[in-house]
């Protein structure tokens, strides 16, 4: 071990003495640089005085240097300086020169900065949201399970999608899953999973965890091995109730136990069941469902009847119910489409083996999707927005690299007779190319750095944006590599873009016309085109920007301004979920009635109801609505959305009942069943017709169950601020057969912050393994479903204001520069009588020229480009004429203030200064 410290201290020490005496070569370099450029601008002055043309001048004096130009070659060759030690003097004058500019070097790396920093940052939340795939060996071979069918035909408790050929779902039934895997031979093997939220109290603490159950061969079929401790084996997932053990995240065993290795054997309590700790999964893993969040919890999906029981019997014998995901590796040398052709079959004959299916039933096809992301759900709401910001990002540095690309030119401009001695003293072209380009990779490598850094923070903050306060999502991720790569790649793509046409135009300057002390006349043809151009490109980028966020923002407005149908102010929601073990029916609503009773009675709370479904939570539920007179038709729709409600739930929630009689304490569990309908159920279902007294149905497999509406409500918005209020129906939770959550809203007098502390006492005091869930406001549940716009909002805010601002400086650049270069002709304007109004006016004319220009092209991208975001905007369509007519109007008045300094300056030059100007 000695040895090896001794040899590395001597590869450190070696370097060392490397870099010193590449850091002295290229110091050495650049002060003969230096020195033969002074020499030669004093020999070429003598030769001008002595009566020599400048062209002769020139050339005498590179004859005359000629010797000391090959002392040079020596040198250079004495001391060893190769193209390694050429880039590392160029590296020094960069800096050197860039050192001399401290305010163009500032606002080129800040522009670069912003916009590499916008670029990393949601490329960063775009990779773990959209590229990132699972945490066990080999996710490429992982294949998800679904099917697709033309109805549905049994239940399901998991996700499924409404398609034109149906529905599709990606949930399968236990005895399903147990025959696909015993006929199976084209995947590895098949594993079963579900993920669902669970009470657990873990040291008297009891709270809301996130749980998988999982088949046995779970973590030998991934090869995932926990960092601490067994994982679960088949032995443990035999009979339901036989596997009370458990393996904890990462990230609970850092919260609850502070990652002490004594966590193996303690027990928590999950649904009222005590299970052991026998492992700890490995940091990162994330189970097979996604990969933004770890589940707290696996199980064995045995103890499902114990921990999660649907239904008076066991799921893992029931087929009519689907709920499990199944997952499995495919055999090495199959390829997809041949082992989803014998699946497919397996699973027509497995389903024809657990279930009574009719002649006219139709079966769902089987397909094989990439599990390597497990299932991904999360494209579904941030793909097109996450897309719709990279995109965006783009146009920022597009827009950064225009604004340095001007900046340069102009600064190249100024340093033509640098270039121009250079390639006196014998520099090639080539050599004058790779300098200028160096400096474009320092001015890169500054922005990328700075880049870097608000990517870091930024990667932390954009998922504050994209999530609730009452959640724990793991979105966020310090950089990784590819994030570190990507910003490399754009950095240097940024290098190229704003560097490589300035170093160009600068590389070919001409040393004789240049090095003139006259080459500079009133007369001659001025060459503001390309920096024009490249104003308009900004203008163009930035009227596209800025039109992208005032749709946005204007969505937001228009989401904010909604009217719920309801009083959301004061009002506190949380979830309380008895476990179906300790509170089989009826003894949920005995809970819950408790609960309410006692809640009520605490300082503070105005009122208390209760209820299934929260409003505007992008949560719903349905069920049957036949009135009476109508029969069950299976091809018809014949459902609608439902709640089951408290007694108080519309004074509460301040709802009024527009006819008939509010629910009761008469509405008991025993009492005649009653229903309450709001007004667009009444139009809808009973057109020109009262409602009130009439009958209806809610459960076809229910004959004699009538419900009598009692009542009308107002409308007001359900799931979302989106749609308009749908047709629903309410019947209080009393008289429903199985109750289980319930979501608590408390309305108080005070803050509802204020109030939870001893709202959580009361729950506690009544069961102490309850926790209350989910506890948020009802402005903040709002909130929440808007969060992606809200997001985008900001963030489009944000480029919009950076992009105003980069076209400010581009436009007041090119046109302070444009005023600096024609100071000879502004004199010989107003020495011809020409008012330095005329002036202003006329470099206020050029400024709007160049703008409508940019808008105009900018305007045209935009009408194009907005289709794509139509279905995120609410409220106004993508060419909103307000929205665009805004945005040109802003446009100009950032060029016109951007310009006027220059054009004040342009009318203040005095004729005779202006006439001596060079």
């Amino acid at each position: 071990m000695r040895s090896l410290f001794a040899f590395l201290r001597q590869i450190g020490a070696q370097v060392r003495s490397l870099l010193r005496a590449l850091f002295q070569r290229g110091r050495i370099e650049s002060d003969m640089d230096l020195e033969l450029e002074n020499h030669l601008e004093s020999l070429i002055g003598d030769l001008i005085r002595a009566g020599h043309s400048r062209a002769e001048a020139s050339r005498r004096a590179r004859i005359a240097l000629g010797s000391v130009l090959a002392h040079k070659e020596g040198m250079r060759a004495s001391l060893g300086l190769r193209w390694w030690d050429e880039l590392g003097a160029d590296l020094r004058y960069g800096v050197r020169i860039l050192r001399r500019s401290p305010s163009f070097t500032a606002i080129a790396a800040i522009s670069l900065a912003l916009a590499i920093g916008a670029n990393t940052t949601i490329f960063s939340v775009a990779k773990r949201v959209l590229l990132d795939r699972l945490s066990v060996p080999h996710p490429e071979e992982l294949r998800m399970l679904r099917w697709n069918g033309k109805e549905l035909v049994h239940g399901i408790w998991g996700d499924f999608d409404s398609t034109q050929d149906g529905v599709t779902s990606s949930v399968f039934s236990y005895p399903l899953y147990l025959q696909l895997r015993a006929h199976n031979d084209t995947l590895q093997d098949l594993i079963a999973f579900k993920e669902d939220g669970m009470n657990a109290t873990v040291h008297g603490n009891a709270q809301r965890i996130d749980a998988a159950m999982v088949s046995g061969n779970f973590y030998a079929a991934l090869g995932v091995r926990p960092q601490l401790g067994r994982a679960l084996q088949p032995s443990d997932d035999t009979t339901p109730g036989a596997g009370t053990v458990v393996l904890i995240s990462d990230g609970l065993w850092e919260r609850e136990f502070d990652r002490s290795p004594a966590v193996l054997g303690q027990t928590i309590t999950l649904n009222q069941t005590a299970m052991t700790i026998v492992g700890v999964n490995p940091r990162g893993f994330t189970g097979v469902k996604n990969v933004q969040q770890a589940p707290d919890i696996v199980v064995p999906i045995s103890m499902q009847p114990l921990i999660a029981p649907k239904r008076e019997a066991s799921l893992l014998n029931d087929p009519d119910l689907w709920w499990v995901n199944v997952i499995g590796r495919i055999r090495p040398g199959v390829k997809t489409s041949q082992a989803q052709a014998a699946l497919d079959v397996q699973l027509q004959a497995a389903i024809h083996a657990t279930m009574v299916v009719s002649p006219g039933d139709t079966m769902p096809r089987l397909e094989l999707a990439d599990g390597s992301r497990g299932l991904h759900s999360a494209d579904r709401m941030l793909k097109k927005p996450v897309y719709v910001l990279l995109a965006l990002t783009g146009f920022v540095v597009l827009l950064a690299c225009a604004n340095i690309a001007n900046l340069l030119l102009a600064r190249g401009a100024q340093r033509q007779k640098e270039m121009s001695v250079r390639l006196a003293m014998g520099a090639g072209r080539a050599r004058i190319l790779r300098q200028l380009f160096t400096e474009s990779l320092l001015l890169a490598a500054l922005g990328g750095a700075g880049g870097s850094l608000l990517g870091y923070f930024g990667s932390n903050a954009i998922p504050k944006l994209l999530t609730n306060g009452w959640e724990r999502i793991d979105y966020g991720q310090p950089l990784d590599w590819g994030v570190f790569a990507f910003t490399a790649a754009v950095t240097v793509l940024t290098a190229v873009l704003f560097g490589l046409a300035p170093a160009w135009l600068a590389a070919r300057s001409e040393v004789s016309s240049d090095l003139k002390e006259t080459a500079r006349t009133a007369t001659r043809r001025r060459k503001g085109l390309g920096g024009k151009a490249i104003v308009a490109l900004q203008i163009a980028l930035s009227t596209l920007l800025v039109v992208g966020a005032g749709l946005f923002v204007r969505t937001l407005i228009g989401l904010n301004s909604v009217d719920v149908g309801f009083n959301a102010d004061n009002l506190l929601l949380f979830e309380i979920s008895p476990p179906a073990r300790r509170y089989p029916h009826p003894k949920d609503v005995q809970l819950h009635q408790q609960l309410e009773q006692r809640i009520a009675t605490v300082p503070g709370v105005e009122k208390i109801a209760l209820g299934w479904i929260p409003y505007i939570s992008e949560s719903m539920g349905n069920a049957d609505f036949v009135p009476e007179g109508e029969t069950f038709d299976k091809t018809k729709r014949q459902a609608e959305f439902e709640n089951a409600v408290g007694v108080h739930f519309f004074p509460t929630m301040r709802i009024p009942i527009v006819a008939g009689r509010d629910f009761g304490a008469e509405d008991t569990s025993t009492s005649p069943k009653v229903a309450i309908v709001n007004q667009a159920l009444a139009r809808k279902r009973f057109p020109n017709v009262n409602p009130i007294g009439k009958r209806f149905k809610a459960d076809r497999e229910s004959s004699n169950d009538w419900i009598q509406i009692v009542g009308i409500c107002a409308d007001t918005r359900y799931s979302n601020l989106h749609d308009d209020p749908p047709a629903q129906f309410f019947v209080p939770y009393t008289q429903q057969t199985k109750v289980g959550s319930m979501v608590y809203q408390v309305r108080t007098r005070m803050q509802p912050a204020l109030l939870v502390p001893a709202l959580r006492q009361v729950v506690q005091s009544v069961d102490r393994d309850l926790p209350m869930i989910d506890v948020r406001t009802q402005r903040e549940q709002i909130n929440a479903t808007i969060q992606m716009q809200r997001a985008l909002a900001a963030l489009t805010t944000g480029f919009g204001v950076l992009a105003l601002t980069l076209a400010c400086v581009g436009v007041y650049g090119v046109m302070a520069y444009n005023v600096a270069q024609r100071t000879n002709e502004i004199g010989i304007r107003l020495a011809l009588g020409a008012q330095p109004a005329q002036l202003r006016a006329m470099i206020l004319r050029e400024s709007t020229g160049v703008t409508l220009a940019g808008i105009v092209v900018g305007v045209t991208a935009a009408l194009m480009l907005t289709r794509a975001v139509k279905s995120m905007l609410y409220g106004i369509q993508p060419n909103d004429p307000l929205t665009f007519a805004s945005g040109i109007l802003l446009l100009i008045g950032v060029a016109l203030a951007a310009s006027w300094i220059p054009a004040r300056r342009a009318a203040g030059v005095q004729p005779m200064e202006a006439l001596r100007h060079e």
